[in-house]
């Protein structure tokens, strides 16, 4: 075994250099902020944007190396109850907040999420960029603007080609009027023994959104009248159709989001759905990937155009890195890269308009059989009308699918449902 050969001096000198070279980079670095610690920006989110967030991280990290996203992901109730509980406790709050369109409206009323109108956020130079109707889903009766539209949710028409074509029910007769539908549905149901759509509940509220006039949320007013009530024709049109297709058993009576509302999907048991645009990205990466080719979109029945879902990122007054906060917010709604991204990820309709324009739209979708559906969506997206949102939305919302329930399960006339429904919501409300 050779001995260890002993340092010379001159291989002293020459490593006691080094150190002082280094330690002197160190010093240099940490003197001008260069090694400055990293920080960490927490995001919470639901699927599928939790999906187009992880998409773009690798864009962001090179805009922002020294910002790391820390992804908090839950299901989508379980995210918003998180939330709920948070804004209420002022304890567990991220610095970046999604919400969904049917929460924004309840959140937007209470003081936990940041006005970004004001300074140092001055979004108001930002919101011609976005899709108009989603700027007053996301503002509050106080006129306060608490999140950022990131995706949109156009009302589609979503069919299974091959059910209709066993049938030999052409998909355009659908689209004429609802009764049309209707009247489709009694065919294929006949003919193949698909039912014609998951839930009759669909049906109330698609068209409980269809058509919206100027100044209309779903439930109220931009001045905060309550629209349900026994005489509206749009809410009595809306429980009499899914009363016909329950009636006429022709809906599978499955709540969505459940396994068996996947499972109709995979094998062809239930003909149409409406959703929004985002339903084919859904479609497409989890609840029914096998069935690739087989679906296709349209326009609502008689001539419609709705709002369907829709996210938003928000702020908690609570944040402690606002300003990177809101420059995150600016990179994922303000930048073709990200939302094309997340388009082309996972189907989150960009409610960037600029990204609307993208050549990525010309693009056939392999998912629904080569379609060029997103121009489809896009035109719809156009169409639709600002909507207002109400604190009391969600409270309405729950007592009308109640009140729902009794006329489709129990008879209940349905002028004397919506007549109890107004009851209950103005009592609530006050």
């Amino acid at each position: 075994m050779m001995p260890k050969p002993r340092k010379t001096n001159a291989l002293k000198n020459k490593s006691s250099k080094n150190k002082a070279i280094k330690f002197a980079l160190v010093s240099a670095l940490l003197s001008s902020g260069l090694a400055a610690a990293q920080t960490t920006l927490t995001v919470a989110a639901f699927p599928s944007l939790d999906s187009s967030i992880k998409a773009i991280i690798p864009a962001w990290n090179k805009l922002h190396p020294d910002v790391t996203i820390k992804l908090q992901a839950q299901e989508f109730a379980d995210h918003h109850n998180a939330m709920t509980t948070a804004l209420a406790t002022g304890q567990g709050l991220p610095d970046v907040m999604a919400l969904e369109i049917s929460y924004v409206g309840k959140f937007a009323e209470g003081k936990g999420l940041e006005n970004l109108d004001k300074a140092p956020f001055n979004a108001g130079a930002l919101k011609k960029l976005i899709t108009p109707f989603t700027i007053a889903q996301a503002t509050s009766s106080d006129g306060r603007f608490v999140a950022m539209p990131t995706d949109i949710g156009p009302g589609t028409f979503f069919y299974r080609k091959d059910v209709l074509d066993k049938a030999g029910v052409n998909p355009a007769s659908m689209d004429k009027s609802w009764e049309d539908y209707i009247a489709a549905g009694k065919i294929i149901k006949a003919k193949t023994g698909a039912s014609l759509i998951s839930n009759a509940v669909s049906v109330f509220n698609i068209v409980a959104r269809t058509n919206l006039k100027d100044g209309e949320g779903i439930y109220f007013d931009n001045k905060n009248n309550l629209l349900v009530d026994s005489n509206n024709p749009r809410f009595v049109r809306a429980m009499t159709l899914a009363k016909d297709v329950r009636k006429s058993g022709l809906d599978s009576k499955i709540g969505e989001w459940s396994n068996e509302w996947f499972d109709a999907f995979k094998k062809g048991t239930v003909a149409t759905q409406f959703s929004g645009a985002w339903l084919q990205g859904a479609l497409q990466s989890y609840m029914a990937p096998d069935t690739k080719g087989l679906w296709r979109v349209q326009n609502l029945p008689e001539g419609g155009y709705a709002p369907w879902g829709g996210s938003f990122y928000a702020i908690p007054t609570t944040s402690k890195n606002k300003a990177m906060a809101w420059e995150f917010i600016k990179f994922m709604t303000t930048q073709d890269i990200s939302q094309i991204t997340a388009f082309e990820d996972n189907g989150a309709f960009p409610a960037l308009l600029t990204a609307q324009d993208n050549k990525a739209f010309n693009d056939p979708v392999p998912f629904l059989g080569g379609q060029k559906a997103r121009l489809l969506w896009r035109d719809a997206a156009r169409k639709t009308k600002p909507v207002s949102v109400n604190k009391y939305d969600s409270v309405a919302d729950s007592i009308i699918q109640t009140e729902l329930s009794k006329v489709l399960e129990q008879n209940k006339d349905i002028k004397v449902a919506l007549a109890d429904a107004r009851k209950q919501i103005l009592r609530r409300a006050r």
